[in-house]
């Protein structure tokens, strides 16, 4: 089968997901309420923060807004398309995976479009109204520079909280239950991304530069955005890449760990 192929399949996976969340209406729209609230409740305390400081060591309201907005925007893309990933392990201990194996497409296609949920739409629009509200008050007006490298970082951003997912379902070809300590790189991975990362010990820092490059799909473009006489000016827009070559370890890391898949025997 051709990439093409399989991109018009995963579309109609897409359009068949939607449908079915949207049949019950009030639910959906409760559900994705509910969404917008929970993640709202976060900028809320970042609020409540800066009114009784000000500044975070130098940086603004606004100027952690833009990582806010960055951070979950991206993982609510991620999360959204990359739902199938974070529940594999139910596949594997219920056998479910085994009649994947005989389906003539793509397993990432597969998998990753299982469940698609729409519902994270409401993350995605608290943090596309917080990511439009931090441009509207930086201490200068945004150019087609800025929006730009929000853009790339978004992109980039996706593609590692993809990867991280992606490494999760893998370890479960091994571990059968998905490991707790991966919540900790994913969704902790998004409270961190939310705050510029020179806030941090410099252990920490280094761990989600070379390991899990957060920095370089979020800090380093907003430096770029924000300061950007305090990097080479081609960092902040080839720093994003890091996002794409981690996802790309972590799928030809998949393909080892479906090799090595000896079913569950049920």
């Amino acid at each position: 089968m051709t990439m093409r192929d399989d991109l018009a399949l995963y579309c109609r996976y897409l359009r068949l997901s939607f449908r079915a969340q949207l049949e019950y209406r009030a639910s959906f729209l409760m559900l994705a309420l509910g969404s917008f609230v929970a993640s709202g409740m976060e900028i809320v305390g970042i609020w409540a923060l800066f009114a009784r400081f000000r500044t975070l060591r130098g940086w603004t309201l606004p100027e952690v807004a833009l990582c806010y907005g960055i951070a979950h925007i991206s993982f609510a893309l991620a999360e959204a398309v990359g739902r199938g990933f974070d529940t594999f392990d139910r596949q594997v201990k219920s056998g479910e995976f085994d009649r994947l194996l005989l389906r003539p497409r793509s397993l990432v296609l597969q998998v990753a479009a299982g469940e698609v949920q729409l519902l994270k739409v409401g993350r995605f629009v608290q943090g596309l109204l917080v990511l439009v509200w931090a441009f509207l008050h930086l201490s200068e007006p945004a150019g087609l520079r800025q929006l730009a490298l929000a853009g790339l970082a978004i992109a980039g951003g996706t593609a590692l909280f993809l990867g991280l997912f992606v490494l999760q379902a893998t370890m479960s070809f091994w571990t059968t239950e998905s490991l707790e300590v991966m919540n900790t790189v994913t969704y902790g991975g998004t409270e961190t991304a939310q705050y510029p990362l020179d806030i941090y010990r410099p252990w920490f820092r280094r761990f989600f530069t070379f390991v899990v490059p957060l920095a370089c799909v979020g800090y380093l473009p907003v430096l770029g955005i924000l300061k950007p006489g305090t990097v080479a000016p081609w960092v902040p827009f080839a720093a994003p890449l890091a996002g794409v070559a981690f996802l790309l370890v972590a799928l030809r890391l998949w393909r080892v760990g479906v090799r090595h898949y000896t079913s569950t025997g049920s």
